[in-house]
């Protein structure tokens, strides 16, 4: 279910995305955040919350902080507070979690989404805050007991808080990869969902339509894909809609997502921020930027994805979809780039779009792999569009020889020849095929020159296999058109 507006009642979403940054220490110690690392050995006596230790901020995560908010033409504080955010959790050894509360370093931002229809819609970003990670509880091997992993306490989160401007599950989604793909942009986070480095809260509410005030809410914690993301929040919605209208109430709780059996069930009862008795940690002082602080990270900005697909469109004639595909990511946009560039320029760039977001971002996922470890250069798919462009192959041939030289790391010039895969464009050979063909077919033949023009289709494909796939299919059209209405 999404929007549903049969059902007469309105979906209201707001997210929350925990994006850890980029730093190799973390927010308020020196041990490392690196993945991976055998359980508890990346904590030191500041992360495992030891009397008489005190927490020093680290400026690298301040500077990725305002990073993201100078790219969503956020109000970036120049004085902000961190705060004790008091609860009690085996993976939470002092007993707070120092977040941002009153005071957040980032507010009143947005991001503009493009949904289904070709529309654009801006979501609004509340605030973006600092804060340190709690550790992992551990339950898997551990018989009759669980673990406590506490490598990630510590780690610097910033959480991005939405308005409630998303009206359903495919706006939030759209809204999730725009953050995604924007925090990769900047190089403060590498996204990864599945190691748990990039992951969201899904805060989701129903009301009749024309309703003046928001339904209560349910809180979904932690989902780590977007698909999971998805399918939770549909799961969420229609449960809502169930209770309402069979004459229940919604209970304001946070929520888990079980993707194996594709239900949201109860988790705890959600709390209220006075529940967590914030109150400023007298243990860091107020965290005061300068002006020019602010305008030197102003100058790191890389070209944003909006900006990077504005050009493209303006630049390389491409439509707003392939624009949009090909800025998703920074390393894709700069593959396809260096492909139109090594291509001779613009005029190549819709073939080089076609190719890029087509065979080889398809061999990237059959595969596994990230451009990095691509088997195909952008210098070398600019070599098999040459031989398009210039009639050595053709179009379908091609398709073929993009599959050996990814199997082989080799030129299309290697393979073409290598293969005996040169287009024909001789006009007598092409002639020769073709008549063949016909004089091999007689019933198809008299049926189409009595008017069964679909049997068309039928000669030029065995014209093509008489000449094994290798004729040029403009020319063998346009010969076998005049032989067979020209008798």
């Amino acid at each position: 279910m999404n929007e549903t507006t049969e059902a007469g009642w309105e979906v209201v979403i707001g997210l929350e995305i925990h994006a850890q940054l980029a730093t190799r220490s973390k927010i308020f110690s020196g041990s490392a955040t690196a993945y991976g690392a055998a359980p508890n050995s990346q904590a030191n006596l500041v992360d495992l919350g030891y009397p008489g230790v005190l927490p020093v901020l680290n400026r690298e995560a301040v500077r990725m902080a305002v990073k993201f908010g100078l790219a969503t033409g956020s109000t970036v504080a120049e004085r902000s507070v961190f705060a004790r955010k008091n609860y009690f959790y085996p993976d939470l050894p002092k007993g707070y979690q120092i977040s941002q509360y009153e005071r957040p370093i980032v507010e009143d931002g947005s991001l503009e989404i493009m949904l289904d229809d070709g529309t654009k819609k801006t979501i609004g970003i509340t605030r973006a805050h600092l804060e340190e990670d709690a550790g992992k509880s551990l339950h898997e091997g551990l018989k009759n007991a669980s673990g406590i992993d506490l490598n990630r306490a510590g780690t610097p989160l910033l959480e991005i808080v939405s308005e409630p401007d998303l009206r359903s599950a495919k706006e939030a989604i759209a809204y999730l990869k725009k953050v995604h793909t924007l925090v990769r942009y900047l190089e403060i986070c590498d996204g990864n969902m599945q190691e748990g480095s990039f992951r969201c809260d899904a805060n989701v509410s129903v009301r009749r339509f024309g309703a003046a005030k928001f339904g209560t809410r349910c809180e979904i914690k932690n989902v780590n894909s977007f698909r999971f993301v998805e399918k939770a929040i549909n799961y969420e919605v229609a449960r809502q809609i169930d209770v309402l209208e069979g004459g229940g109430t919604i209970r304001q709780e946070t929520r888990l997502y079980d993707s194996a059996k594709d239900e949201t069930r109860s988790m705890r009862s959600k709390e209220e921020a006075n529940d967590y008795r914030y109150f400023p940690d007298p243990d860091l002082l107020p965290v005061v930027l300068e002006p020019a602080f602010i305008e030197t990270v102003r100058a790191t900005l890389p070209e944003l994805p909006d900006e990077k697909a504005a050009r493209f469109i303006r630049d390389y004639a491409l439509s707003a979809y392939d624009a949009a595909v090909l800025t998703s990511s920074r390393e894709l946009a700069s593959f396809y780039e260096s492909v139109v560039a090594a291509a001779g320029g613009a005029a190549s760039a819709k073939l080089a779009a076609n190719w890029v977001m087509g065979d080889f971002s398809g061999a990237l996922n059959r595969d596994g792999l990230e451009i990095a470890g691509a088997r195909v250069t952008a210098e070398g798919l600019a070599g098999l569009m040459a031989r398009i462009q210039d009639n050595t192959i053709s179009g379908k041939i091609a398709k073929d020889v993009f599959e050996l030289m990814w199997a082989d790391r080799a030129t299309a010039d290697a393979v073409i020849e290598a293969n005996g895969l040169r287009q024909i464009t001789d006009t007598s050979a092409i002639e020769a095929a073709i008549d063949a063909v016909l004089a091999a077919n007689p019933g198809q033949l008299a049926e189409y020159r009595s008017g069964k023009d679909r049997l068309f289709g039928f000669f030029v494909g065995q014209s093509m296999k008489a000449t094994q796939g290798k004729a040029n299919p403009a020319q063998l059209n346009e010969l076998l058109k005049k032989k067979l209405d020209n008798p």
